[in-house]
């Protein structure tokens, strides 16, 4: 069945703080000038595309968009002063009207037009949540006491709310990100309940303090009924996933973010392709706690795409392209400028799938797409303040062509069978049933980890007593990998030791890589929830398993390292160390670098040596990049531009040794303390020469000259005037700079020259929440500045210099009368006042280039 969709989103932090750090990183000009030409353009062999509108400032940065029921373009600007815009079209696909919706709804990250009426996540008059907005007047328009208020959601900003969506079902779907609270009045019998973090071994938050402090479920989706009065959890463990879409035969997908600060990290998790089922987890942890595709009580991706800033997404249903494109999903990124056709192809109960660039240009800013009565692609560009159009794309090709482009694969009847066997077993997820556990428990043997994932929910919706005694005593690998998992995630500290002694019937050595995989994940979910077993059942699963460790295998390794850890077995920093020492990328490497800093005993001097001294042999060494796998190198090659550590990266590594100190005796402190305090952050900065003031420069004086930025520029003079201003205490460009902020690589796919020069003009103009300080007052009067990098219930660590992650300070909840935002950048203006108009003309030319000297910004 086809579902029906309005949707949308606004732009997250993983894209709009993948950016540039401060005022770099805000990169927040208001709209001036045209849009994208769509001559810079390039589409498929076959296809027009056309810029048909270039808002103005009066309407907006566009974020969002739908089509209504007379195929008129609905569309959201990102500002709380600016109202919904509603957009006429031609027969032919040109722009006849533009108005505002009288409606006080505004910054809607979702909409969605179903039921005859439109559905809006945004801010509003009873504040921030789902309104369904109806003409109950018949005047054609959406007026101010039309707003209902259907749902409160808790949660603001880049990762807040979301996409909304009509499914094939005829329900309300709605998709926030991983800051949004759980809303309140959600139905007991939820398909999504039985959610924790489920690590085994102490994680780190992230070193630059994104997302500390909030746990599963992350990002998710949620369902209402069209009156919006039942209220269930669907699906999670996204990072921010915010638009998703139903495809012709009913199936969801979405076009998750990754965490880009976290490139070169062994957690570091791509954008991707989800198929989303319900009852789905799909592994979202905060920090270094997201868990890898293959463990058992998650899902894996559709299609891994890479990096990037996932913004719309939208199935080709609707459209007149030929089938090819048609069956296609269109995903678009916004770092890069790209929208992606995702080729998906039936796998028993699921998808995999590849992809190809579909629309792709430098600035290229997407944010949304939907197609219109006329069977085009109709896509808008904005975010975040810069200049948004609106582009129409059409196929032109022959007939010949067209023939060629609908030779798709024919229905699968295998795997519409076991879609139908899925979508049985999820009838049962968050449902008590008589019946479910005998339907459910064969499929645990399929082969099909869609099938087993939704016998394994349906089971454990179940009251534990009725299936305990079946999960103990199965006798066939799989069935009982999956039975004892349940078990785990259910049964109380009494299932544990028969939970424990039943999985002993299969030993790790007898069974295939995906089985070690799935054993080793039922032992941490029994520690993690269950707790520590019985002293005896320690010693001897310790025993066998550090026996066999290091396996052949490395991600086999890299779970049973964990498991050996908590146990405390052994011979498992030695053995650790050895692999270290073997492995070919550094995401291998400090996996165990990360997992040995929590092992307190049984090293050697020699051992502590080793460890220690892997951080400093690791800044001196060459060709770092090189030494990254394969495929994260190709997803930085495929986006144009060099590979880069992520803006955590270094950071991460300090607090790794921070903590490896921590477990030190006196003895060892003082044998190492060459090792232990070499300093393995960024050198301090020095300017080349001194500068004097040259002029309090303004985005006027430069303006008429940014048009010589794209040629004739010299590169040494940018490259010096990125340092001598500054830029390079906080941001990577060109394989150096701090790591306070996000590289500044792919800056130019998305803002124009003159977003990236009044960013550096007036940092302030606006803040992206990713970088918000925090002014803290205390009862005694005192108040402290700065970053919150971690917060529990008893007390807050904060970062009052941005630049030194060393010089934290923590403060007690109880002593805190208030804690409110700056508005001040923590980028500090002026910067460029130093320099002359043709050294910022180079600096341009040296960001626009992503720091390449051979770049045609430098050509003469």
């Amino acid at each position: 069945m086809k579902a029906t969709r309005s949707n949308h989103h606004g732009l997250t932090l993983s894209c709009l703080a993948g950016i540039l750090m401060f005022g770099l990183c805000s990169l927040h000009a208001q709209p001036a000038g045209k849009a994208t030409a769509a001559e810079q353009l390039t589409v498929p062999t076959g296809f027009k595309v056309e810029l048909i509108h270039s808002a103005t400032a009066d309407e907006g940065s566009w974020i969002c968009m739908t089509t209504d029921n007379k195929g008129r373009l609905i569309v959201s600007p990102q500002k709380d002063t600016q109202p919904l815009l509603r957009i006429t079209l031609t027969k032919d696909g040109k722009v006849a009207k533009v108005e505002p919706i009288p409606a006080q709804v505004k910054q809607a990250m979702g909409l969605c037009y179903a039921h005859d009426s439109l559905y809006v996540n945004s801010h509003g008059p009873d504040g921030t949540g789902l309104y369904r907005l109806i003409d109950e007047n018949h005047n054609d328009q959406f007026d101010t006491n039309e707003v209902h208020f259907l749902k409160k959601m808790k949660g603001e900003g880049e990762h807040g709310y979301h996409a909304v969506v009509e499914g094939p079902d005829k329900m309300i779907y709605v998709m926030n990100g991983n800051h949004t609270k759980m809303p309140e009045g959600l139905s007991p019998d939820s398909p999504h309940r039985n959610y924790q973090e489920d690590l085994l071994l102490p994680r780190l938050w992230d070193a630059n303090g994104h997302a500390v402090g909030i746990l599963a479920p992350g990002g998710h989706v949620l369902r209402t009924d069209p009156e919006g009065k039942k209220w269930e959890l669907v699906l999670a463990g996204f990072r921010n996933s915010y638009d998703f879409d139903f495809s012709a035969n009913g199936e969801m997908f979405t076009f998750d973010s990754d965490m880009e600060w976290d490139w070169g990290l062994p957690w570091y998790c791509p954008t991707r392709i989800s198929h989303n089922v319900t009852g789905g987890e799909y592994g979202w942890r905060s920090g270094a706690g997201r868990w890898p595709d293959y463990y058992a009580d998650s899902l894996p991706a559709a299609v891994d795409i890479g990096i990037g800033c996932p913004t719309g997404v939208k199935f080709g249903t609707k459209s007149n392209f030929p089938k090819k494109y048609q069956q296609a999903l269109f995903a678009m990124d916004w770092s890069y400028g790209r929208i992606f056709a995702v080729n998906l192809h039936e796998q028993g109960a699921t998808y995999t799938g590849n992809y190809e660039n579909f629309v792709k240009g430098k600035p290229l800013n997407v944010t949304d797409l939907e197609f219109g009565k006329d069977g085009a692609m109709y896509f808008i560009t904005g975010g975040r303040g810069t200049q948004s159009g609106l582009y129409r794309v059409s196929f032109t090709g022959d007939k010949a062509l067209r023939r060629e482009l609908n030779r798709v694969d024919k229905p699968s009847r295998a795997a519409a069978k076991a879609r139908v066997l899925r979508h049985k077993l999820e009838a049962f997820h968050g449902k008590t049933d008589a019946g479910a556990v005998d339907f459910a428990w064969p499929h645990l043997r399929s082969p099909d980890r869609f099938i087993r994932g939704a016998a394994r929910i349906a089971i454990e919706s179940q009251p534990v007593a009725t299936w305990k005694d079946r999960a103990l005593a199965e006798s066939d690998t799989e069935g009982a990998l999956g039975g004892l998992l349940a078990l785990a995630r259910c049964g109380g500290k009494e299932t544990q030791r028969d939970l424990l002694m039943a999985l002993r019937r299969f030993p790790l050595q007898s069974l295939p890589e995906n089985q070690q995989l799935e054993k080793l994940r039922v032992l941490q979910v029994s520690y993690a929830r269950q707790g520590r077993p019985d002293a005896d059942v320690v010693k001897l699963t310790a025993e066998k398993l550090g026996a066999l460790y290091p396996t052949k295998s490395d991600l086999v390794n890299r779970e049973l390292v964990q498991v050996l850890i908590f146990l405390e077995a052994p011979d498992v920093v030695g053995k650790s160390l050895d692999i270290i020492a073997k492995a070919p990328t550094l995401e291998e490497q400090t996996h165990y670098i990360y997992q040995l800093r929590n092992v307190k005993t049984g090293w050697t001097l020699e051992q502590r040596r080793k460890y220690f001294a892997w951080f400093t042999q690791l800044k001196k060494q060459d060709n770092v990049a090189t030494k990254h796998p394969a495929l994260l190198l190709q997803w930085f090659k495929e986006a144009d531009r060099d590979y880069s550590d992520g803006a955590s990266y270094g950071k991460f590594l300090i607090n790794i040794r921070k903590d490896a100190i921590l477990t030190l005796d006196p003895r060892e402190e003082a044998a190492l303390k060459v090792l232990t305090e070499e300093n393995i952050g960024a050198p301090p900065w020095k300017a080349t020469k001194d500068r004097p003031v040259v002029k309090e420069w303004t985005v006027a004086d430069l303006e008429s000259r940014l048009g010589e930025v794209k040629s004739k520029r010299n590169f040494e003079s940018g490259k010096t005037a990125f340092n001598d201003a500054q830029c390079i205490i906080c941001h990577r460009l060109g394989g150096g700079g701090g790591s306070v902020g996000p590289e500044l690589a792919g800056a130019s796919s998305k803002y124009s020259l003159r977003d990236i020069l009044e960013s550096m003009v007036e940092p302030s103009k606006v803040v992206s929440d990713q970088f918000l300080t925090y002014n803290i007052l205390k009862k005694d009067g005192e108040s402290v500045a700065g970053r919150i990098l971690d917060e529990n219930a008893e007390r807050l660590v904060i970062m009052p210099n941005p630049t030194s992650a060393e010089l934290l300070e923590q403060v007690r909840i109880a002593d805190i009368t208030s804690r409110t935002p700056s508005k001040l950048s923590p980028m500090p203006t002026a910067l460029l006042n130093n320099l002359t108009a043709e050294e910022i003309l180079d600096l341009l030319a040296y960001i626009d280039s992503a720091a390449k000297p051979d770049a045609p910004n430098f050509k003469h």
